[in-house]
């Protein structure tokens, strides 16, 4: 009797000498929709020990969002990445389903968050295809920071960065990357804080089917001019007839021009830098055409002349165009009110009958 006790004793002991496995899993705290989210681990585990790691969206209770199996590799280490986009945001849970491991770390919450308003392109989302991919816009955080921008084209290679762009003291950027062709160009932004978000924007193919031009007769040239800054463009309307026009701008500023064609699609231009005008050709129909200039760089404030020949008439527009993206109510340009002058020159003459007076 007693030799079984002593037995049974001994194999509780060894029992308790055996090692319980072990698995300690890492995720991000916080992390931004869109941005991959990585599960690492380590355990004691054999190599190639298969492992679920599993992502729940938490609630009111735990649902379950998707599951992947993660193999231990010779280290000792596994890793899985789980796609956020598209997840709404709120409070998620990883977690390695497995109990009674010891001290184990089986599981943690990860904050997903949506910082995609933090960025505002002003450059559009549809682009004629010119050689060149503008990107131009403002962060609403960390102003003077720069922005991280990296560009991957439609065959998913690395056109661009990640390179750090800079900032102005409002938070507005810009920059162009050299192209090859049309097709969806994905732009990610990332700022000290971590990743913001991404933007697809799209190339086209210009229509460049144009009638031959009329050389029997002289073209006319029509011509409007203000002033412009690149948070103050100007906007102008050119009157097109049923017959190919062009358009072009003075020289001397980098001029950026955008303008949407008589397809509907929206253009934008910028090949020729400081020493030579923007020059647009297109097909007219009759109908107005509508035209934003603005220049390239943030410090510049100049005049601008907008040429067009073969046209009914240029003229600035008085109003922002909706075409542009922008409500049609705000002003383009401002414009001084000739009440406001008539009150200037009434004041004058009142303080020189004053004078007069006096003496």
């Amino acid at each position: 009797m007693n030799k079984i006790v002593l037995l049974v004793m001994g194999l509780l002991f060894c029992i308790g000498c055996v090692p319980a496995y072990q698995v300690v899993i890492q995720a991000p705290d916080t992390l931004t929709v869109g941005e991959p989210l990585i599960v690492t681990g380590t355990t004691t585990f054999g190599i190639g020990t298969p492992i679920d790691v599993v992502l729940s969206y938490q609630l009111t209770t735990s649902t379950e969002i998707m599951r992947k199996i993660a193999y231990v590799m010779d280290d000792k280490t596994f890793r899985v990445v789980f796609d956020t986009t598209d997840l709404p945001t709120g409070m998620y849970k990883v977690e390695v389903p497995t109990n009674g491991m010891g001290n184990s770390v089986t599981m943690r919450l990860v904050n997903l968050v949506d910082r995609s308003d933090e960025i505002h392109l002003s450059s559009q989302t549809t682009q004629s295809f010119n050689g060149k991919l503008y990107i131009t816009g403002t962060l609403s955080k960390d102003t003077s920071s720069g922005v991280q921008i990296e560009v991957i084209g439609p065959d998913n290679t690395n056109i661009f960065g990640p390179l750090y762009i800079n900032t102005n003291y409002q938070g507005s950027f810009s920059a162009d990357f050299p192209i090859t062709g049309p097709g969806d160009y994905e732009v990610s932004f990332t700022d000290a804080n971590g990743y913001i978000g991404d933007r697809i924007i799209t190339v086209v193919r210009p229509n460049t089917t144009y009638a031959p031009p009329d050389v029997t007769t002289a073209a006319t040239v029509s011509f409007a001019q203000g002033k412009a800054s690149r948070d103050n463009p100007i906007y102008f309307i050119v009157q097109t007839e049923n017959r190919p026009f062009r358009v072009y701008t003075s020289a001397s500023v980098d001029w950026v021009v955008e303008y949407v064609d008589i397809a509907g699609v929206l253009h934008m231009v910028n090949d020729q830098g400081e020493l030579n005008p923007e020059e647009i050709r297109a097909n007219g129909n009759g109908k107005a055409v509508y035209f934003k200039v603005y220049p390239y760089k943030y410090s510049v404030t100049s005049n601008v002349f907008l040429y067009a020949e073969n046209v009914n008439s240029v003229s600035v527009s008085p109003t922002v165009q909706s075409v542009f993206g922008l409500p049609s109510s705000s002003p383009a340009q401002t414009q001084k009110s000739p009440v406001s002058a008539m009150l200037v020159f009434f004041a004058l003459g009142c303080m020189c009958v004053l004078i007069h007076h006096r003496k």
